[in-house]
C-alpha cells in the first residue's frame, strides 16, 4: 500500500531561488476533489500519471500513483477534469538532507508559492530552512484539489 507523509508550507521569500537543482512544468486535473477518495490527472514535464489519494490522518494518507500515457492524460485533462487545471512549476530544493518541491502556480493561483517535503516517518524532525514560512499542512484550502474549487486569486473576493 502507497502512504504519503508530507508537510507543506507557504514560502516567504526568493532565497531559495539560489539552491533550486531543476524546474519542470506541470498541469494536473482533477476528475475528484472529494477528500476521501481524489482522483488526479498530471502531466509532468513528458511524462504523466494517475494519483488516487486518501483521506488525510495525523500519519498522512494512502497514495497510488501509476504511470498513464501521456496522450490519454492530455485527453482525460480536456475532456473528463474539473475547471480549473491546476498549472504550475516545480522547482527541487536539496537543503538539510532533504528535498523539499517549491511549487509557483499560475493562471488562476498565481502568486501562490508553496514548498513541501516528503517524509519518512511522521516524527521526523525537519529543520526549516529561512525561506520556509507558515506551515500550511493541515490547511485544506492549499491543497491543489481545493485550490480548483476555489483558486487563490479569488481569496478574499467575493464575487
Amino acid at each position: 500500500m502507497g502512504r504519503e507523509i508530507e508537510r507543506k508550507f507557504l514560502v516567504q521569500n526568493d532565497s531559495w531561488r539560489l539552491c533550486a537543482e531543476s524546474k519542470k512544468p506541470y498541469v494536473q486535473g482533477y476528475i475528484s476533489v472529494v477528500p476521501e477518495r481524489i482522483v488526479r490527472v498530471r502531466l509532468a514535464g513528458e511524462k504523466a500519471f494517475l494519483t488516487l489519494k486518501g483521506r488525510h490522518d495525523h500519519a498522512g494518507r494512502d497514495e497510488f500513483e501509476y504511470p498513464l500515457p501521456v496522450d490519454d492524460a492530455r485527453q482525460i485533462l480536456e475532456t473528463m477534469c474539473i475547471r480549473p487545471l491546476i498549472e504550475k512549476t516545480r522547482h527541487i530544493v536539496k537543503d538539510g538532507g532533504l528535498k523539499w518541491e517549491v511549487d509557483e502556480f499560475g493562471q488562476e493561483n498565481q502568486g501562490l508559492v508553496v514548498a513541501e517535503v516528503e517524509l519518512e516517518s511522521i516524527d521526523q524532525e525537519v529543520h526549516l530552512p529561512a525561506w520556509v514560512g507558515e506551515e500550511v499542512t493541515h490547511d485544506y484550502r492549499y491543497s491543489n484539489a481545493s485550490l480548483v474549487k476555489e483558486p487563490y486569486m479569488r481569496w478574499g473576493r467575493r464575487d
